[in-house]
């Protein structure tokens, strides 16, 4: 979140609420609770706690900030809620280290108050005293973050200051210093720039996707030098902006410059991800590389919607009415990115309208499908079914029929007196629900608040199924609208709505839990927008309800089943996409382009459906990624750092599922910094990363080795127990031979835990693949795949690997591909295994460090 805005998911996901990643809630400023600033530190031996990794000793941390090195300390401020475990209260917290790996956390630096929130900034070290906020003798650490105000949630860019190395802090009297009238104008990131004299503001128009750049004498004059954008990956909120000068392969007569932009949603991996350009900067404007135009892949074009209907692709429902489209259909906004002159198109009648629609059956005989697709961001959901059925046979704890709650007992005033009995005045319109009666907390719009417990019944089968729909804002958030069950007080399981009125089936697997008592209570704490729930027919089953789907996608049936999926990103504008089909050879198949959301963005589009040998890419994949994975985000950069060094770190989390991360007391952790440099790969400048050099200091003494090991269609422990370990740092170097899959497994144990690191020699991909790594069920869009491009070097694949209490990083070659993905296994499961499938690859070497925490 760059500055500290409402998670920028949370933002994202309370878009009728707020913004993008800082910022919303507003509790009043409680004592504060400093961290210890001398040892002994609290243990952090909570089961997912970081050993490696900064995290807080307690409460929510997200975005790094004001990144600055001063007399011998790197200082690390961050995105900080004083006050819980939840996005809120955006203040900055503040941490030092000489080395960056061991870090000490000190006390609140910029606190939220009355008026505003702290979002995402930089900081600079004022040498000249240009600002007169302290001596040439002794310069001033000045910090420049977002004002991001609760009046009218206007966003512009203040000034702070400190002249004790960063320990105590003055707001400036004269804030903002930069005002343009803006709720989306965040994250500024600010240097020196020599050759002017002058400071250079990057900061970013969030909602358009730019970047402005802004000159200054004093850090509070400040004047408009020029913008870049909208470029690259566009499918959510750009903040976080960096700008840095780094020699291509070490060349000095070579110098380039990066912009690093990250955007959520819409990164590579799903959801959050920093993404950059590389180009030149002449002191005013940035100019990106010139990458050239895009031309796909040439093959078979299947379908293109050329003609007057369907042709002999057949539809059920009305939102794709008679035929193709040719272009936006009424109320729709402008369509741009097909070909030709007409695309399928679900907005008939708008978003409120549902159908499929379905090619003939075919046999697949080509590598690759590659279509275009746009619309609606509502990914297909395994487990959900396109009609609604009777509910499973069970027991029925509460219908909300009769008129009344019961013996249901209910707190505040969103409940009212009795259950709803459909749509609510100024609601739009709910649907779903069973018989006369639900529960709907839209009382008077989203203002209300309240609770409504059940009385204590027993589990005697395996499921509780229920309706829900409603607000999306789950347990672990500041003000939730959820669906609990709890036992001895405790909270067990929940489930939210998803920003939708229509109720759909969810379920909870209880049978873990049979012969417990229990209540069940519905919480609607949330005065935002979609501040509100709906629940229906809650029931005690030993059959699991199939949800609906709620998708907006394009499908891949091959018996029966969904096996290849892509949906558009909330945008008008159609992309490429491509379905690998070769698992698939020889078999039948159908494709079916889904509409089965009647909500906002509920619509899909789709095009060109061509038949080719390699895969087309879209625009995200075409960008250039600083991290492949799910959880590196705001990655900023280090000022002043020694030796010209330039150091980045990023927020290790995503805001698809960052408020429900399973941590506690803290939430959020930083990633390991990182040394960046450009180098030439494959006859392109990319931007790459290692660990910096100083996180070896807490390697133990002698690593565990192995060298020279065939493996072939197998997967056996690494080494021995020597190699097992909840916190390594692995070095392995492996030698291409016929396998199609290799690479290491890491965290293994029981009940197949495992989180799997390997490389794809058909796709020439270094992948990571969580789906199995523990906790993976407290967010859809957490379990999945992530890959990276990397091709082997000399035949050969080089891997580092960090493995922490919950995370890896892994670092491919020489560091052009990265990924860091959060996981969050059983402590027991600490193996480590090396693995080939389909065939055998020769492990040169490898070396496993146990790692030290760094507050030993």
């Amino acid at each position: 979140m760059s500055s500290g805005r409402v998670s920028r998911h949370a933002r994202t996901r309370m878009i009728a609420a707020v913004a993008t990643v800082c910022a919303l809630s507003a509790a009043p400023l409680a004592p504060q609770a400093v961290a210890a600033d001398t040892p002994p530190y609290p243990p952090y031996s909570e089961t997912y706690r970081p050993q490696f990794h900064f995290t807080p000793q307690k409460n929510w941390m997200n975005d790094p900030n004001g990144l600055v090195y001063y007399e011998g300390e790197y200082h690390l401020f961050y995105q900080y809620n004083p006050n819980g475990n939840s996005w809120g209260d955006m203040s900055w917290g503040h941490a030092v280290s000489k080395d960056l790996v061991h870090w000490k956390e000190l006390p609140l630096a910029l606190s939220h108050d009355d008026e505003e929130m702290v979002f995402s900034g930089s900081a600079v070290v004022d040498w000249n005293n240009t600002t007169g906020f302290g001596t040439k003798k002794n310069p001033p650490m000045v910090a420049i973050y977002t004002s991001a105000y609760k009046d009218g949630g206007k966003q512009a860019q203040s000034l702070a200051y400190s002249t004790d190395r960063g320990r105590t802090w003055t707001k400036y009297q004269g804030n903002p210093v930069l005002d343009i009238g803006s709720r989306e104008f965040r994250d500024p990131k600010v240097q020196w720039y020599a050759p002017t004299k002058s400071w250079l503001m990057t900061v970013s128009l969030s909602t358009e996707h730019k970047v402005r750049f802004y000159s200054s004498k004093n850090l509070k004059d400040w004047e408009l030098q020029s913008e870049f954008g909208p470029a690259g990956a566009t499918g959510g909120v750009w903040e976080c902006p960096d700008l840095f000068p780094l020699a291509v392969d070490g060349d000095e007569n070579n110098i380039k410059w990066v912009l690093v932009v990250n955007i959520n949603p819409g990164g590579i991996a799903g959801g959050s991800a920093a993404q950059y350009f590389i180009g030149d900067f002449d002191g005013k404007k940035f100019t990106a590389d010139d990458r050239g135009t895009y031309t796909p892949p040439t093959g078979t074009v299947v379908q293109d919607f050329e003609g007057t209907d369907f042709g002999t692709w057949t539809t059920t429902g009305t939102a794709f009415g008679d035929g193709p489209a040719a272009g936006a259909l009424a109320g729709q906004g402008a369509v741009e990115g097909f070909d030709g002159k007409g695309l399928a198109n679900s907005f008939h009648s708008g978003d409120g309208t549902t159908g499929i629609l379905t090619s003939p059956e075919f046999v697949v005989d080509s590598p690759y499908l590659n279509f275009k697709v746009g619309g609606g961001r509502h990914p297909h959901e395994a487990g959900t079914v396109m009609e609604q059925g009777p509910p499973p046979a069970g027991t029925v704890l509460a219908d909300f029929e009769g008129g009344s709650y019961g013996d249901w007992t209910k707190t505040g005033d969103a409940f009212g007196s009795a259950p709803a009995t459909g749509t609510l005045p100024h609601q739009q319109e709910v649907s779903g629900w069973l018989g006369d009666g639900l529960v709907n907390t839209y009382l008077n719009g989203d203002s209300t608040t309240g609770t409504l417990t059940s009385p204590e019944f027993t589990i005697d089968k395996n499921h509780i199924n229920f309706l829900i729909g409603g607000g999306n804002h789950p347990t672990s958030a500041a003000n939730p609208t959820a669906l609990e069950l709890l036992i001895d007080g405790q909270v067990v399981r929940s489930a939210t709505g998803k920003d939708a009125e229509a109720l759909h089936w969810a379920s909870w697997d209880v049978g873990d839990l049979a012969g417990k008592k229990a209540h069940l209570r519905i919480v609607d704490d949330n005065t935002g927008g979609w501040g509100h729930i709906n629940v229906d027919h809650i029931m005690l089953s030993d059959t699991e309800a199939q949800p609906v789907s709620q998708e907006t996608s394009v499908n891949l049936i091959v018996d029966g089943k969904v096996v290849r999926s892509a949906t558009g990103s909330n945008s008008e504008t159609l992309d490429w996409a491509s379905f690998d089909l070769r698992p698939y050879a020889g078999k039948k198949a159908r494709i079916q382009v889904v509409d089965m959301n009647s909500a906002g963005w509920g619509h899909i589009m789709a095009d060109q459906f061509t038949e080719a040998d390699k895969p087309a890419k879209s625009v995200v994949q075409r960008a250039d990624w600083a991290d492949y994975g799910k959880d590196y985000y705001a990655a900023v950069s280090w000022e002043d750092a020694p030796g010209g060094k330039r150091y980045m770190i990023g927020w290790m989390n995503n805001w698809d599922y960052s408020g429900a991360i399973p941590t506690s007391p803290w939430r959020g952790a930083q990633s390991a910094p990182r040394e960046m440099a450009l180098r030439t790969v494959n006859g392109q400048v990319r931007l790459t990363s290692m660990p910096v050099r100083s996180l070896e200091s807490l390697r133990q003494r002698r690593p565990a080795t192995a060298a020279g090991v065939t493996v072939k269609n197998t997967a056996k422990p690494l080494i021995g127990p020597a190699a097992k370990g909840k916190a390594l740092d692995i070095e392995a170097t492996f030698s291409l031979k016929d396998a199609e899959r290799f690479g290491l497994k890491v965290r293994t144990g029981a009940g197949g835990e495992e989180t799997v690191i390997g490389y794809d020699t058909t796709t020439q991909e270094l992948y990571v693949d969580r789906t199995r790594s523990g906790a993976v069920d407290f967010n859809s869009s957490f379990p999945g795949v992530q890959r990276a491009p990397l091709q082997a070097k000399n035949g050969k694949v080089k891997l580092r690997i960090l493995v922490d209490w919950s995370s890896v990083e892994v670092f491919g070659g020489s560091g052009e591909a990265v990924i860091t993905d959060q996981i969050f296994p059983d402590p027991a499961s600490q193996g480590v295994q090396v693995f080939a499938e389909n065939g055998s690859v020769r492990l040169d070497q490898a070396r496993v460090w146990h790692l030290d925490s760094y507050r030993d």
